[in-house]
């Protein structure tokens, strides 16, 4: 039922089928369906996503109302607003549903369990979490000196079948130039026959 899940417990923090079959009455499993928000901005949130199946975004919004992608989250992705998690403010952000989507909700209580089970589980995850560190470290870089086409070569590479599931949009939102930009930056790698 939760099998991209048990996988991933076991491959990312480290589970042995024992810990993971003991795990199995405390995951909490939702369906969501296009649409639907699993955070709103302002809502102070407890929870982390994974993705079972589907494909979820976490974006703010501008002054204007324009959106800003920060995430994708599709099969085995994490998402959360970490600032309104870890440290009960209210959140900046929103996360929504792209797909219709099967979601595990990940709260400080099931990592409290995962702990007990598990000795290695916090430097596994730490590890994890320093990750997530480096890309998003890696992602303001590319924003703020990288080409558009650059960046979107790097959105590629990191969400390589994102692109064929979302409109044209969201992807130029989430590089942050406008989608005629991201038009012209793929009819120009087309032009150089660049197959993604």
């Amino acid at each position: 039922m939760h099998e991209n899940f048990n996988k991933y417990l076991r491959d990312n923090w480290g589970m042995t089928d024992v810990q993971v079959a003991q795990l199995t009455p405390f995951i909490k499993s939702k369906q969501v369906y296009k649409g639907d928000f699993l955070l709103r901005e302002g809502e102070v949130s407890t929870l982390t996503f994974f993705v079972e199946k589907g494909l979820l975004r976490l974006y703010g919004l501008n002054e204007d109302g324009k959106e800003n992608i920060l995430q994708f989250a599709s099969e085995n992705g994490l998402v959360s607003d970490r600032g309104s998690v870890y440290f009960n403010e209210p959140s900046h952000y929103c996360i929504d549903a792209i797909e219709e989507s099967t979601v595990i909700s990940i709260d400080n209580a099931f990592i409290d369990t995962v702990s007990g089970l598990s000795p290695d589980f916090r430097k596994k995850n730490d590890r994890l979490l320093h990750n997530h560190v480096r890309h998003l470290n890696r992602r303001i870089a590319l924003l703020l000196g990288a080409t558009a086409e650059r960046r979107y070569l790097e959105f590629i590479k990191l969400y390589p079948d994102v692109m064929l599931r979302v409109p044209q949009w969201m992807v130029a939102s989430y590089l942050g130039i406008t989608p005629e930009s991201l038009s012209r930056v793929r009819r120009e790698l087309a032009q150089k026959n660049f197959k993604p």
